[in-house]
């Protein structure tokens, strides 16, 4: 059930404004949404003006290969508070939420995808909760509408992330959320490659909530993430915010060579013994392929760490702007 105040009795609870800055920027980042966008426009308003009319709505399109801008752009004629940013390739969409919280004046911020799963209808008890006293307030989605296959891999993805973090990861919480312009101008601070939106939040801090929201099937077209994608982010986040992989190797190579000495130790034993072992093909090829094995795999965590630095020192541009509308 969905909780609205009055308009007035919002804008008595909201902080007070010493600038001309809107009360609530929403950034969505756009792909394969061109059948999504009017809708999507369509319900934010609807939302944003049961908190206030002072609103901003900025739409970062990543390099998408359908007609998501000229969508875009066809709406801008009809309010000033909706705008656009194209980016000149597709750069990923925690580096479209970037480009978004770059740019973004409001003083709360809110994230969300814009296939409609996370509904604009839960804005306004995301910010009646931040009303409260909190910096930060994540959607968690009590009831996921996405297949087996999604619902098994966010799951499995959550739970070796908690485990390479050290830190408690909650499958049913995403992007979707409020946000402090304090909170947004300390996550402007991060200038790292390797992005992922909610990580990146819980570690700047600050007082954080979480309410329910209803979650909803995809309003229309596929989800651009598959198997690849999914794996490729886990990757880069586990290399990012932790060394557990490395520590992981170590110990697994430690471990081989205090087995290997037990193993001298026994043999040494059963020679004094009289017991003469014969030498055995089988032993030493599946010991030489082990391993092999293992020293490949130890050299390929660490070049991933060694790559990922690379990516760093080449201080790159987060993303490149190809057009702006309705700024200036």
């Amino acid at each position: 059930m969905l909780i609205c105040l009055k308009e007035t009795e919002l804008n008595l609870m909201a902080p007070e404004k010493t600038t001309n800055r809107p009360i609530i920027s929403v950034i969505s980042p756009v792909y394969l949404a061109e059948d999504i966008v009017d809708e999507l426009l369509i319900r934010l308003f609807g939302s944003l003006k049961q908190i206030t009319e002072d609103f901003e709505i900025i739409l970062v399109e990543d390099g998408s290969p359908d007609n998501s801008w000229e969508k875009i752009a066809n709406n801008l004629a009809n309010d000033k508070r909706i705008k656009a940013i194209k980016l000149s390739r597709n750069f990923g969409q925690h580096h479209a939420i970037t480009a978004g919280m770059d740019h973004a004046s409001g003083d709360w911020v809110i994230i969300m995808d814009c296939d409609l799963q996370d509904q604009p209808e839960e804005i306004p008890n995301l910010y009646n909760k931040a009303l409260e006293g909190y910096d930060l307030v994540f959607a968690r989605r009590v009831k996921r509408k996405d297949g087996f296959n999604k619902k098994f891999t966010a799951f499995l993805f959550y739970k070796i992330y908690s485990y390479l973090s050290g830190i408690q990861q909650d499958s049913t919480i995403s992007n979707f959320g409020i946000y402090s312009s304090k909170v947004v101008k300390a996550m402007n601070r991060i200038r790292e490659p390797l992005r992922a939106f909610s990580p990146m939040a819980r570690w700047v801090g600050f007082k954080s909530a979480s309410i329910d929201v209803y979650h909803d099937k995809r309003f229309a077209g596929q989800s651009a993430y598959n198997w690849y994608k999914l794996i490729n982010l886990a990757v880069n986040i586990s290399v990012a915010y932790s060394d557990k992989p490395l520590k992981i190797v170590t110990s697994v190579g430690l471990s081989i060579s205090l087995v290997s000495v037990f193993f001298v130790i026994y043999y040494i034993i059963q020679y004094f013994w009289g017991v003469h072992l014969p030498l055995g093909y089988t032993s030493l090829l599946i010991s030489i392929w082990f391993l092999s094995g293992l020293t490949i795999f130890t050299l390929g965590v660490v070049g991933l760490y060694v790559g990922k630095t690379f990516d760093v020192v080449k201080n790159r541009p987060l993303y490149l702007i190809d057009e702006m509308l309705n700024y200036g």
